[in-house]
């Protein structure tokens, strides 16, 4: 499906959120709910998509909608899924099965949510799961999780003499959900919606869980204009900071090649939360553990998959 043809069919989401001027977010969204045919229940993780798109006594969502907590969204998705199954086999009357989709953002994925998301994938439940990372818990304050890269700034991963932001690597997410076995795995952006949307449409040919991991750079936590997000979200994938890829069964495929990566300098110096690492005093050792996990992962992936 094309960009014309996405952004004429009906998204789900009306414009009347609260999300920040530039928020990809509802980028993500759309172009996931415009690429799924019939009817489709959504299950929200608290998180920045929920807050925003459901302020009571209104709401955003122009299909079924339940808000879940952080911690049990892929439960709740879940408990659908086998109503659904249910409803299915002891009701006469035939109505088009609906597609269960949630969506969870790192802190509720990565994070607080990663148990029932475990159980719901290795239970076989016929849904896709999406999981919108923009690497902080950027609703709560900006607060690191497991998402947040190497050397970036945070609220609780802070710059000084003694700390140059987050210490450690983040987690790699997709690869320990396609160590479940499931039909289908795939990393996105929201700067190539087209190859989002391609892989909403294939993960939905497969039966049981899918899952989709969307990086979607947040202008207020990562420090950059409002006008940038869909800049920097391409630079993160031009870089190789953020491959492209699919995993289905036990092949992988990459789906946006990089041949010829620009430093992944480039990426961090668009945002604010790494300027630190570019004072003359400090550059150096963190820039290189940087880019030295950018080509280690992108060499891991090369080895095993089809570019």
């Amino acid at each position: 499906m094309n960009i014309k043809e996405l952004a004429e069919k009906s998204s789900r989401l009306s414009p009347g959120h609260l999300t920040c001027s530039g928020c990809g977010i509802p980028l993500a969204v759309r172009t996931v709910l415009r690429s799924i045919a019939g009817p489709v229940v959504v299950v929200g993780a608290t998180g920045y998509l929920e807050v925003t798109t459901t302020i009571f006594p209104y709401t955003s969502w122009e299909c079924p909608f339940i808000h879940s907590a952080f911690e049990n969204a892929a439960a709740s998705a879940s408990g659908i899924c086998a109503a659904v199954e249910f409803l299915k086999k002891n009701t006469s009357k035939k109505s088009p099965e609906p597609t269960i989709v949630v969506f969870g953002g790192d802190g509720g994925t990565y994070d607080i949510g990663l148990q029932s998301l475990s159980g719901a994938l290795e239970r076989g439940h016929n849904l896709l799961y999406i999981c919108y990372d923009n690497e902080a818990y950027m609703n709560t304050g900006v607060q690191r999780s497991s998402a947040t890269p190497l050397g970036a700034w945070t609220t609780t991963s802070e710059v000084g003499k003694r700390a140059l932001g987050k210490p450690t690597q983040r987690k790699n997410l997709t690869r320990i959900i396609a160590a479940h076995g499931i039909t289908y795995t795939a990393q996105a952006s929201i700067s190539h919606l087209t190859d989002l949307s391609a892989k909403v449409e294939k993960a939905l040919t497969f039966p049981g869980p899918k899952f989709i991991n969307i990086l979607q750079p947040c202008t207020t936590g990562w420090k950059f204009a409002p006008s940038q997000t869909v800049t920097v979200a391409r630079l993160a994938v031009e870089t190789r900071f953020w491959p492209l890829y699919e995993v289905v069964g036990d092949k992988t495929q990459v789906t946006v090649a990089v041949p010829e990566p620009r430093p992944v300098e480039d990426f961090l110096k668009a945002q604010g939360r790494f300027k630190h690492l570019f004072e003359p005093q400090r550059q150096g050792e963190v820039l290189t553990q940087i880019q030295a996990g950018v080509d280690q992962e992108w060499q891991r992936l090369a080895k095993n998959a089809t570019i």
